[in-house]
């Protein structure tokens, strides 16, 4: 923990589950790559929830897509990976959050170090 500090500057690392997490101030970019895919999915408005009171102004998120709720086997487990379309929820659930811009990352361009993903930059509106 003590690296991550000294490498990025941050004051406090929060090491918890996001189900157990409770925002204590908003922030002016939230960030939240590779994680709602393994959120079941009963849990996600709870997510979604501090994800929204977490942010000041922007949420980025990458995640697979789909535009329908699929389970995906993972390493030969069931009930531990799903695609949605996961900032459609979240704009549903949170009404002040505007679609900015969005992108997809492929395993085949050179310039991308990772796998296939879908971004979306969401804006909160005052």
């Amino acid at each position: 923990m003590a690296a991550l500090r000294e490498w990025g500057g941050l004051r406090t690392i929060y090491h918890q589950s996001i189900l157990d997490f409770v925002p204590d101030h908003p922030r002016d970019l939230v960030l939240i790559k590779g994680v709602l895919i393994h959120i079941n999915p009963d849990a996600l408005p709870q997510v979604y929830d501090a994800v929204h009171a977490s942010s000041r102004r922007y949420v980025c998120m990458e995640d697979y897509y789909s535009p329908t709720p699929v389970e995906v086997p993972y390493r030969g487990h069931r009930n531990q990976l799903f695609k949605r379309d996961f900032a459609g929820e979240l704009m549903d659930r949170h009404p002040d959050l505007r679609l900015v811009d969005y992108g997809f990352s492929y395993h085949r361009d050179p310039r991308s170090t990772q796998g296939d993903g879908t971004w979306f930059l969401l804006e909160k509106r005052a």
